[in-house]
Order: structure tokens, then C-alpha cells, then sequence
């Protein structure tokens, strides 16, 4: 992760830290009985917001309102010559960390975010199977395959994590989504070498 991101990453979880117990806005219940409501949307952006930098700091999932929480770098090797690296998002609802703070001990999060990382891992990795990172001869150009190889690689990971995900979210009542950051996204196709992630 470079130095602005770093730093933009240091940023928003002292923020979301120090907000976390602030009352967090519902969505319109008028506008859900009149519009269908998507699984997972982003809340309304800031004028100034740069998707290509800045990830989306709230997002709605099934009605919740989940605030950006942490931000993983990884990457998985497919073959000797295939893989993909990059960030991806944490989000969980404050109400849910609130309570259990509470009700558990603090080292209770220390197990969750172990937890997170390992199934972060194996969803990356079934996503990687599943995408197919052969270099396209009919691609216009490299920011076109850059294109759809995020939008499919972004597609497998959702649909790979919405079993590990909701079991987490049943075994420890702390709802959380986990999704890749598109712009983050680094794909390897003449060569992959998986120490360059585990260092």
C-alpha cells in the first residue's frame, strides 16, 4: 500500500473508531416501500468523493447501515503464472460492536478479526479459481481488460463470500460485508510469485 493510503487508511479508522457509537441514519422507510433495495449499496457521496481513491466510508446492507472498519492487502496465486492482489474492505455495523462490546470481553474482536482474514483468504481464493485470467488477444487495450477482469473477479468473490459471510454472521451476531476495493485491484498473468503477499 502506497504512503497516501496508508495514511488515508490511518485516517478513516481513527474517524470511524471515534464515531463508532454516534447515531447512525436509516434509510427513508418511504423509499423502501416504493423501490426494491439492493443487498449492498453505498450511502450518498460526498461532491468531492474519488472512487478511484477513496473507498466508500458506509454501506447498506440489508437495511444496515455498515461503516468502513478495515482495510485488508492480499493476493492469491492461481498458478505459477496467474493471481491477483489488492485491498479489500471490512465493513460492519457499529450497532452490532457496540453491543458486543458489551456483552464480551474486548479480546473477542482480536478472534473476529482472525476470523475475517482466513475467510477473506479462502473467498479470494475461490474467487481467483474461478476467474479466468488468460490474456484476452481480443482486448482493445489494457484498461480493458483490466475492466472486466475486475468486474469478474469483484462478481466471484460476492458470490463466493455470501456462504462464509452469513455463517460468520450467524455464529457471532456481528454483521460485516467484505468486498474487493476495484481501483486496488493487480492481476498477473505472465508470472506469480505468492511470497510477494506474504511478506
Amino acid at each position: 500500500m502506497n504512503t497516501p493510503a496508508k495514511l488515508f487508511t490511518a485516517i478513516v479508522v481513527s474517524l470511524l473508531s471515534a464515531c463508532a457509537t454516534q447515531p447512525t441514519p436509516q434509510p427513508d422507510t418511504a423509499a423502501k416501500a416504493t423501490e426494491p433495495k439492493p443487498q449492498v449499496r453505498q450511502e450518498e457521496l460526498p461532491p468531492d468523493y474519488n472512487p478511484y481513491i477513496d473507498p466508500p466510508l458506509t454501506i447498506i446492507k440489508d437495511g444496515k447501515s455498515l461503516n468502513l472498519v478495515r482495510i485488508m492487502d492480499g493476493g492469491i496465486c492461481k498458478n505459477e503464472l496467474q493471481g491477483a492482489s489488492g485491498s479489500f474492505l471490512v465493513y460492519a455495523d457499529p450497532h452490532d460492536i457496540d453491543r458486543i462490546k458489551q456483552e464480551k470481553p474486548k479480546e473477542i474482536f482480536q478472534d473476529f478479526e482472525t476470523k475475517i482474514q482466513n475467510l477473506s483468504t479462502d473467498i479470494l481464493q475461490q474467487a481467483i479459481d474461478q476467474t479466468n485470467l488468460t490474456d484476452d488477444p481480443f482486448s482493445l487495450d489494457d484498461d480493458v481488460m483490466q475492466e472486466k477482469l475486475t468486474e469478474q473477479l469483484t462478481k466471484n468473490f460476492h458470490k463466493a463470500a455470501a456462504g462464509p459471510l452469513s455463517a460468520f454472521i450467524r455464529e457471532t451476531t456481528l454483521t460485516i460485508e467484505v468486498t474487493p476495493f476495484p481501483p486496488s485491484l493487480t492481476f498477473y498473468q505472465k508470472g506469480c510469485d505468492m511470497s510477494r503477499f506474504t511478506q
